[in-house]
């Protein structure tokens, strides 16, 4: 079936880019708007293979140009329920990227896509084939799927009504964990549709943790596991718990290690510090360690400026990203910061001094109301020396852990009317245990640089007396 296409279609493909200088369109993506989504429907209501696209075709499309673009399904079987929506929309991802040539990142309203010009020479000429392609591959990897359809979008205004609508679904889903709790269930699940870009990935989905990609809570891993156990969702059993406020437990760690390779052994599902989840590079959102204010800073992929650390969301995500497990950085999901354990070993909110303002205003609702005020964002703080002085105005819970330094004068001020430095508070600035030291950009209060299992050798040291 393949053959009728004028593209390869393998998993070999997967973890494939399209960088910009090979690009012929770029569809969605962070300067764009797009969505995916698939809906469960009866099977006389669909007619099976359907293609239907709403806006211009790629044959009416200028080489470097960018579109909105939304891909919406409908899907359906015996076995097809609502509750599987979310794990049939996540599979998108997965089988477009068995497309030569065709570059799909993220999730849900993240999405980001991007045509290869080779793609095109080779015959690339219309949505309808991607389309055909990616039913295709529903179809055959998912069996419990016994019609689907689909409908593209391009044009912008439909594209922001069907949005819309979007997210309303996306927020009913993540609505249904939040009366369930981590301690509730005795199993958890796994994915590891991120691992063909970051391999040593260990994804964890709780009751109280979203997916990193925000597409995939703990009741779509539950159905996923039960109508495909072969597939990458499944089950894994909590064993004992090592550390209830960190959510370490037996039955993760082990599966940690068979999931990464060996690469790591523990995790700690809310811990931002201490052996943290690994991030793998779908995720919504990055936190990062301030050492200068000794917080922790968030930042959504929509914005586009820096943090008051100097670095963009990218720059942090390539930090992040790549499934490690990075002390001072964490991805997450957005709903993560609905979770009552929200990096609870750490502080909490307590522990957040940043975050964009567009993050802030999502979930807003759910940030301790005698925080609220003191949470800045880029309209009030733009560097280090103004993050910390707005929190010491607002007096931000953060300032509990600081501590109280001796300047010392370095030697005693001369007869001009200077006057002694008065003792100051100062944030401290050592790394948690076990994070690297890092230079941090944009504070203007300069770097300090810690050693640590520094060998430093000196071949030979020269004397010389003062001239007279």
């Amino acid at each position: 079936m393949a053959n009728e296409f004028p593209f390869e279609i393998s998993p070999m493909f997967e973890g494939e880019r399209v960088r910009k200088d090979d690009m012929f369109v770029e569809l969605a993506g962070p300067k764009s708007r797009g969505f995916e989504l698939v809906r469960a429907a009866g099977l006389d209501e669909i007619t099976d293979g359907n293609f239907k696209l709403i806006g211009p075709d790629i044959s009416a499309m200028e080489e470097g140009s960018r579109h909105p673009y939304a891909m919406i399904y409908r899907v359906a079987g015996k076995l097809v329920e609502p509750d599987l929506e979310a794990i049939v929309e996540r599979r998108n991802h997965d089988f477009q990227n068995y497309i030569q040539g065709y570059m799909h990142l993220n999730q849900r309203y993240d999405v980001w896509v991007r045509i290869n010009k080779d793609a095109i020479k080779k015959g690339l000429k219309s949505f309808e084939q991607i389309a055909k392609a990616t039913m295709m591959l529903f179809k055959n990897e998912l069996p419990f799927i016994e019609k689907i359809d689909a409908t593209y979008i391009t044009d912008p205004e439909e594209v922001e009504k069907q949005r819309a609508e979007a997210l309303k679904i996306y927020e009913t889903r993540d609505a249904r964990t939040r009366g369930l709790h981590d301690e509730d269930v005795d199993v958890f699940y796994g994915c590891t549709l991120c691992q063909s870009f970051a391999p040593t990935n260990v994804c964890v989905v709780t009751p109280d943790r979203i997916s990193l990609c925000g597409a995939i809570n703990w009741f779509d891993g539950r159905a996923a596991a039960k109508v495909d156990p072969e597939g990458p969702q499944f089950a894994i059993p909590k064993g004992e718990i090592i550390d209830k406020e960190g959510g370490e437990y037996s039955g993760v760690n082990e599966k940690a290690v068979a999931l990464s390779g060996g690469e790591y052994s523990r995790i700690k599902i809310h811990s931002f510090f201490e052996y943290p989840h690994t991030s793998c590079g779908c995720f919504e959102v990055v936190g990062f360690y301030i050492p200068e204010v000794d917080g922790i800073g968030w930042v959504d992929r929509d914005y586009t400026g820096n943090a008051p650390n100097g670095l963009a969301f990218s720059t942090m995500a390539g930090q992040t990203g790549g499934g490690k497990q990075i002390i001072g950085f964490l991805g997450v999901g957005v709903n993560y910061f609905r979770s009552p354990k929200f990096i609870q070993p750490d502080g909490g909110w307590n522990r957040v001094v940043w975050m964009p303002k567009n993050l802030k205003e999502k979930i807003k609702a759910d940030i301790p109301a005698e925080l609220v005020d003191k949470v800045p964002t880029e309209d009030e703080v733009g560097d280090l020396k103004a993050l910390r002085e707005f929190l010491e105005k607002k007096q931000h819970p953060v300032m509990q852990r600081w501590i109280k330094e001796e300047v010392a004068p370095e030697a005693a001020p001369e007869a001009t009317g200077m006057t002694q430095a008065a003792p100051a508070w100062s944030a401290p600035m050592m790394m948690p245990a076990g994070m690297p030291a890092m230079p941090q950009f944009g504070g203007g209060e300069g770097v300090k640089i810690t050693f640590k299992n520094a060998k430093i050798t000196i071949d030979r040291i020269v004397l010389k007396g003062k001239e007279k």
